[in-house]
C-alpha cells in the first residue's frame, strides 16, 4: 500500500474531490459535488425508499427504508406483505409517484435512476386498486 492510500485503498490526492464532504462520523455516505442532481454516493449501493400508504392501507410507523439497489419490486412487496402480516388471499398494490404500478420483477435501481427525486423513491401501497 503506498503512502498516499489510506487503509480503505482510496487513493487520497486523485479518488475524492477536493470540495468532497467526507466525515470519519458517517461512514456510510459520502457526498461528492454533481450535476446530476443527485449529490449522495453511498458506499453500499443502497436506495432510500419513501413508503406511503394510500386509501385503506395501513400506516407504518417508519416510512424511510434503505434497501440494496439490487432488490426486485417482488421482495418489497413480500415485505409489505410480512410487515403487515396479510394473507395470500389480502391484495396488495404498490404504485410509483402515484402514477403505475411497476412489474415485480422490476429492479430497485432502475426506478430510482428514472423516477427517484431528491435522492429517493416514492413508492404508495394500497390494498385496493387506487391508480391505473
Amino acid at each position: 500500500m503506498s503512502d498516499s492510500e489510506n487503509k480503505e485503498g482510496i487513493n487520497d490526492s486523485s479518488d475524492i474531490p477536493k470540495d468532497a464532504d467526507v466525515s470519519s462520523e458517517n461512514s456510510e455516505n459520502i457526498t461528492i459535488p454533481s450535476h446530476s442532481g443527485d449529490s449522495t454516493l453511498q458506499k453500499k449501493n443502497k436506495v432510500d425508499i419513501f413508503l406511503k400508504a394510500t386509501a385503506n392501507a395501513p400506516i407504518m410507523k417508519r416510512r424511510k427504508w434503505t434497501v440494496d439497489h439490487d432488490k426486485t419490486i417482488a421482495w418489497i412487496i413480500s415485505f409489505l406483505r410480512k410487515y403487515f402480516k396479510l394473507d395470500s388471499s389480502e391484495s396488495l398494490f404498490l404504485y410509483v409517484n402515484q402514477s403505475f404500478a411497476p412489474s415485480p420483477d422490476q429492479v430497485v435501481r432502475n426506478l430510482y435512476e428514472c423516477f427517484g427525486t431528491d435522492g429517493k423513491l416514492i413508492l404508495h401501497y394500497c390494498q385496493t386498486q387506487a391508480w391505473g
